[in-house]
């Protein structure tokens, strides 16, 4: 029998938010999670605003929207804003009622800026590496860097004193970083990751993850040239070190087989495990290194890395 199709919309809902997420849904465990968190982190929020004027949007409406946005890619945040309009499951994640109003996306945005320049963020990074430290080793690590495209067009790409012209003509010109910047996005650097790859307005996002679960220890994004990978994995290398004596490893790729590298890894007490880079010259790294066990162990978890940045 053919069902009637209804015209007119009922007034009312009988059925909750926190109904309609099923029990087996993978958020629940990561709001819970993140619950946790945030009420840890409750006195830091408090330092943050002042006792009068107007009511911002709560932050962590705001952090739990981020997560939603990183987990579903959403790409900006009036896409993100306008997915919390209407999306019931992204409601409920963020603690929005059914009939509560949304933000404007330029308020929204506002807000993150405040957050994530704050020290907040890394505390908040901070106390969910603390929730997963179980699972995690505190020994063996793996490094590596990704382009992160800019969200700014190749005809944003002008001279920095040149004439004001709209961009559009740029083939046949050489352009590099010292000579044109971009008008919409002065930060971003063009840049490509390896020879005969075209070049983007980008950043380079590094992550060090560990390598028992391949679970993130520390995360930083950068300008993009050809020494920040190896300068962002030292700088997140001496923080992971800043509390700990014992001396751990850190796998990478050929890229990283450099004497700076290698060097100023083990004055941090860390040994760098990465494939020996002989193309024309000399490996930095010697039979100390190579021929314990561990060394081939870490090479094979590399592929941890590159499905954490992947992802």
């Amino acid at each position: 029998m053919r069902g009637d199709e209804r015209v007119q919309d009922g007034m009312f809902s009988y059925v909750t938010l926190e109904q309609r997420v099923p029990q087996e849904h993978p958020l629940r465990e990561i709001r819970r999670l993140t619950d946790v968190v945030l009420r840890s982190l409750s006195a830091e929020f408090e330092q943050m605003y002042s006792a009068s004027g107007r009511p911002s949007i709560a932050p962590e409406y705001v952090l739990r929207a981020l997560l939603l946005q990183a987990f579903y890619s959403v790409r900006s945040e009036r896409q993100l804003v306008e997915q919390l309009d209407y999306n019931l499951l992204f409601r409920w994640f963020v603690g929005l009622g059914m009939d509560d109003a949304v933000w404007n996306h330029a308020v929204f945005s506002k807000n993150r800026d405040r957050l994530l320049t704050s020290e907040v963020a890394q505390q908040f990074f901070a106390e969910v590496n603390q929730q997963a430290k179980r699972f995690m080793s505190d020994e063996h690590f793996t490094v590596d860097g990704t382009l992160i495209q800019a969200w700014a067009s190749q005809k944003s790409f002008r001279k920095k004193d040149g004439p004001d012209d709209d961009g559009t003509n740029f083939h046949g010109q050489k352009r590099t970083n010292e000579t044109h910047e971009s008008t919409t996005d002065p930060d971003a650097r063009l840049y490509k990751k390896s020879y005969g790859k075209e070049s983007h307005l980008a950043y380079l996002g590094h992550a060090l993850v560990e390598n028992r679960n391949g679970l993130i220890a520390a995360a930083m994004a950068t300008q993009a040239d050809g020494y920040a990978e190896r300068e962002a994995a030292l700088l997140m290398l001496q923080e992971k070190q800043k509390s700990n004596t014992q001396r751990i490893t850190v796998g990478a790729d050929k890229a990283y087989d450099t004497k700076d590298f290698v060097t100023a890894a083990r004055a941090l007490n860390v040994t760098a495990h990465v494939p020996k880079n002989e193309k024309g010259r000399r490996s930095n790294l010697d039979r100390r290194t190579t021929r314990h066990p561990g060394y081939a162990i870490s090479l094979s978890r590399r592929w941890l890395v590159r499905r954490t940045l992947i992802c």
